[in-house]
């Protein structure tokens, strides 16, 4: 074999190799040390966290988003929201690129817009235009990091990450603790699962019964711990 020959075969061997590193990496495994995303919005004063798993590619996420916005923004005073990753690649074969992009843009402390414009240029079957390629990186998702003022030159190199990628798979395995069947949207608040209709009167009353819930358990609580001793006078 010429010599030629041979560099190029060891160069698509390398190239293959990193091929099946990086996409190795949306299997939901994730190193141990890699905890869960923590982006949230909203006060704790209630004691209450609606945490929500969802799907970047997903119909019903994408349904449900407007409803959520509307909700957290009425309760921002009173609840913490919680958003971590779901993304169901068996079914959405782009919703792990949605996730990475929406973790990339975190790096620079845009997680939220990123979030926000991706369900919003989500096409409303579910269809979005994006897949796993250089053109369509640039074509939505770069696009997205512009118009919420991103370095798009970082964006690029974070969203190619193995760490962005581990964070994802470490909501993954999350959500796997939780044994909840994997379904996107999935809700959940003190650990149980709760399932509000489309609109924010449902998210209203599902908000308003756990706010009443923990005040109940909190009170209870206050009220078995014993008080304080009160120093008796002094004679002096």
């Amino acid at each position: 074999m010429s010599k030629q020959f041979l560099a190029i075969l060891a160069v698509i061997v390398v190239l293959l190799g990193g091929v099946f590193f990086f996409t190795s990496k949306d299997s939901g495994t994730s190193s141990s040390n890699v905890k869960p995303t923590n982006h949230v919005q909203g006060s704790t004063s209630s004691g209450v966290t609606l945490i929500e798993y969802a799907d970047y590619q997903c119909p019903y996420c994408s349904a449900y988003y407007p409803y959520v916005k509307q909700a957290v923004e009425a309760y921002k005073d009173k609840i913490q929201f919680q958003f971590r990753n779901l993304p169901l690649t068996s079914l959405h074969k782009n919703a792990f690129a949605g996730a990475r992009a929406a973790e990339a843009a975190s790096i620079q402390g845009k997680f939220w817009e990123m979030h926000d414009k991706i369900y919003e240029g989500q096409d409303p079957n579910g269809k979005s235009g994006w897949v796993v390629s250089d053109d369509a990186l640039n074509k939505y998702f770069v696009g997205y990091a512009q118009s919420i003022g991103l370095d798009t030159a970082k964006f690029k190199a974070d969203y190619a990450t193995s760490a962005v990628n581990d964070s994802i798979n470490a909501d993954l395995a999350a959500f796997k603790k939780t044994g909840f069947e994997q379904s996107t949207p999935t809700f959940i608040i003190d650990g149980k699962q709760v399932k509000p209709g489309y609109s924010l009167k449902e998210f209203t009353q599902v908000f308003d019964a756990a706010i009443k819930a923990k005040a109940k358990t909190t009170g209870a609580a206050a009220a078995t711990t014993p008080a304080a001793e009160t120093p008796a006078a002094s004679t002096n």
